[in-house]
């Protein structure tokens, strides 16, 4: 039996390819749906989920443009318009937020991963329902500043922006890894030494 083709022809498609129209809030809420499935270890549901649609993602935009002059003022101007331009192609950006339970018994890098894996599941299901989608996550997704502006508490984390739109264009396939040489199976031997 093979894989599902969605796993196995799933592929990002750059955000510069994608336009309106976005998901209607109907599929937007089928995406959330299949995207909240993800691993939870502890069930604590350490993630949410921001949409940035609308002429809010112009005003990010320019946002980002100002703040990384703050960081850079001798930045290139052509950095500067790539900033401001960043969240202008795809009409809805949904901005996967980990948030992390402290304390908790469930180790950081696990509520970590669960939102990494949400973030994973949105790409999926909007393919599944026929829209475009990328993961980038750029200096912005790690800055204090910009995180702060997007409201995130001090427990929260961006983990990536999907962009999410219809095609205008299809993505090129790009290659892929030939899955032996990434797989091996443990022969009981100890190789590390520590």
């Amino acid at each position: 039996m093979s894989p599902h083709p969605l796993l196995s022809q799933r592929l990002s498609v750059p955000s510069r390819q994608l336009g309106p129209p976005a998901p209607t809030r109907d599929a937007l809420h089928r995406m959330l749906e299949a995207a909240l499935r993800v691993p939870d270890h502890g069930g604590i549901a350490p993630w949410r989920v921001l949409a940035i649609e609308g002429e809010l993602r112009l005003a990010l935009g320019e946002f980002l443009a100002r703040r990384a002059l703050e960081l850079n003022p001798q930045a290139p101007q052509t950095a500067i318009d790539k900033d401001r331009l960043r969240f202008a192609h795809a009409p809805l950006v949904l901005t996967v937020v980990a948030r992390l339970q402290q304390p908790s018994r469930i180790p950081e890098i696990e509520q970590i991963l669960s939102a990494g894996c949400v973030c994973f599941a949105l790409l999926q299901a909007a393919q599944e329902l026929g829209f475009g989608a990328q993961w980038l996550t750029g200096w912005a997704a790690y800055d204090a500043k910009v995180m702060a502006h997007l409201g995130l508490g001090g427990n929260e984390r961006i983990v990536g922006f999907i962009h999410v739109g219809t095609v205008r264009e299809p993505a090129r396939e790009r290659p892929r890894p030939d899955p032996d040489a990434h797989f091996s199976v443990w022969t009981g031997e100890c190789h590390a030494s520590i």
